[in-house]
């Protein structure tokens, strides 16, 4: 959402985006959110009043009613423009699924996971996986929620990993460029693979996604920890390679977003994803990254 606070004035854009271009999904998973009041730095976390407004710009265009959960960070500890505290956030569509309330998750204490009659059950819902992971110094860390289709339940993690700032350039005069940004990426990647396999441990059939802006190609380093010993699979794969971005950096197309799904999901039903290009090579885009879309009968 590219540091949306209420100030902003692209918020019907956006809704326009979520419920045209996406057709309103069942489950709507946003990366920087900002609080309340946006960069000014006085120690505000909250961001009910700028998810308030989406949702109700996205009702106006015609969408849900869209119900929310996040966690707030703690103050100017997860990166981002100082003082905007930018996190992930959850809307879902509460005539399409439930979210699974689990008490205990804030910014501070880590979700888990439980094995329940059978079944991978999270210790906390909303939660943020190992906050206090080095991993995740000065970043985002990423919110795991449960929700349920039908009886069915699907694990879904938002990330937002570590920027390529600080990189050196595709041009520059080191070759290969040196990728410092990639230290810290692959730390957060390894956390993450490593819940996920928390999850399918505990049920071997659990259907997880992990998506948002994960900050890297799909054939890079950090996707290929991600995916792990097969625990995950890029869905942007499926698409051919001419369609394979959603960001465009110096006229380069690249994958920057990715959703990434378990075996349940990617061999045991039909799904269909796409990376929704509204953003990446238009000059009126409402923000730098294009969305992206995946479609499945749990």
């Amino acid at each position: 959402m590219e540091n949306l606070d209420p100030s902003d004035t692209t918020f019907d854009q956006h809704a326009a985006a979520i419920v045209h271009n996406l057709q309103s999904p069942d489950i709507v998973s946003l990366e920087e959110i900002q609080d309340n009041d946006g960069a000014k730095d006085d120690g505000t976390v909250d961001a009910d009043r700028t998810v308030g407004k989406l949702i109700d710009a996205i009702t106006a265009a015609g969408g849900p009613r869209y119900e929310w959960r996040s966690v707030n960070p703690v103050n100017d500890q997860d990166g981002g423009e100082p003082g905007g505290n930018i996190r992930q956030v959850f809307l879902f569509n509460p005539e399409r699924v439930s979210f699974v309330d689990r008490a205990g998750g804030d910014s501070t204490t880590a979700v888990g996971v439980t094995k329940v009659h059978g079944k991978a059950q999270l210790t906390v819902s909303p939660g943020r996986i190992d906050p206090a992971n080095a991993a995740w110094n000065k970043s985002r860390k990423p919110l795991a929620g449960e929700f349920v289709f039908r009886g069915k339940t699907v694990f879904v993690i938002a990330n937002h990993l570590n920027s390529k700032g600080g990189d050196q350039g595709l041009t520059a005069q080191y070759q290969p460029p040196v990728r410092s940004s990639e230290i810290q990426r692959h730390a957060q990647a390894t956390v993450v693979n490593a819940f996920v396999k928390d999850i399918l441990s505990a049920q071997k059939n659990a259907e997880v996604i992990a998506l948002g802006d994960m900050n890297d190609f799909e054939f890079s380093g950090t996707a290929q920890i991600l995916e792990g010993d097969g625990e995950l699979w890029s869905a942007i794969k499926s698409l051919p390679r001419s369609e394979r971005y959603s960001y465009d950096y110096q006229g380069n197309q690249q994958v920057l977003d990715q959703i990434l799904v378990s075996p349940a999901i990617r061999r045991g039903c039909d799904f269909d994803y796409d990376s929704v290009h509204i953003n990446a090579e238009f000059h009126d885009q409402i923000s730098d990254h294009d969305p992206q879309v995946l479609r499945f009968r749990p």
